[in-house]
């Protein structure tokens, strides 16, 4: 005890004094909030990957509106092969040239059908043949007496 207490009279001999206790309580909670928080991701790294993920978001919401258009495309021409073959198969079933077709309207095949059959009111009447009508045709007496004869057997 030899030792004579000194008091310590600056802030630089305070500092002096208690800078080995200080630098052991920093290293000491420094090491205990490293444990506690091992594998969070820091606030920059959270930064850089929201960054990414909002490119990549931006990416992937253009190649979505591509897509649409693509779908909406290919559903239109879909629509117009559908309604086309609709069209010929109720012109066929009715008797209109395949060439008035494409004429026919409507959005649903009974439209479609409802249209064709007052298409064919006048594009396919009936037009008698003279050698099996009542009528007498003109030219050769010859040939007007066997149809004659003709059309008298088959009554």
């Amino acid at each position: 005890m030899s030792e004579e207490f000194k008091p310590i009279e600056t802030q630089e001999a305070f500092d002096a004094a208690i800078k080995s206790r200080l630098d052991r309580n920093t290293r000491t909670v420094t090491e205990e909030v490293t444990k506690k928080y091992e594998g969070y991701l820091s606030p920059d790294d959270v930064a850089k990957s929201n960054e990414e993920y909002t490119k990549q978001i931006a990416e992937l919401n253009e190649k979505l509106k591509g897509n649409e258009t693509t779908i909406a495309d290919l559903t239109a021409k879909n629509k117009a092969y559908e309604t086309n073959s609709a069209k010929m198969k109720i012109a066929h079933e009715i008797g209109i040239p395949f060439e008035l077709a494409d004429k026919l309207s409507g959005e649903t095949e009974e439209d479609i059908r409802k249209d064709a059959e007052k298409l064919a009111k006048f594009t396919t009447k009936a037009q008698p043949s003279p050698m099996f009508s009542g009528e007498k045709p003109a030219g050769n007496s010859n040939d007007a007496a066997f149809r004659e004869m003709l059309q008298n057997l088959k009554k």
